[in-house]
């Protein structure tokens, strides 16, 4: 009877042993990841500060070749340096003979 409670001791100590050392993997491997993350941070922030430098200038550069390419179109008209244009040329046409009784 003894051998028995033993053994059944053993299996529920092996459980909560085998429980108790998977939590503890876990919480250690956690608090790696979170000091891997947290010395991380700061580079990744600068690369972010970075694209979005890159996107802005980019935005910027673009907004003013479409200001400049409305202004150029709003400058002015070209009509009076403009010479004369051509004058279209008389065509005969015939007109369509009108039948009566039809």
């Amino acid at each position: 009877m003894e051998q028995a409670v033993i053994a059944a001791l053993l299996v529920v100590g092996l459980v909560i042993g085998a429980g108790v050392g998977a939590a503890y993997a876990r919480a250690k491997r956690g608090w790696k990841d979170y000091r891997t993350i947290r010395t991380s941070v700061p580079g990744a922030r600068r690369t972010a500060w970075v694209a979005t430098r890159a996107a802005i200038t980019k935005i910027g550069v673009i907004a003013l070749l479409l200001v400049g390419a409305a202004a150029y179109a709003a400058a002015g008209n070209d009509h009076e340096r403009a010479g004369p244009g051509p004058t279209p040329t008389p065509t005969v046409t015939h007109s369509p003979v009108h039948r009566s009784g039809r």
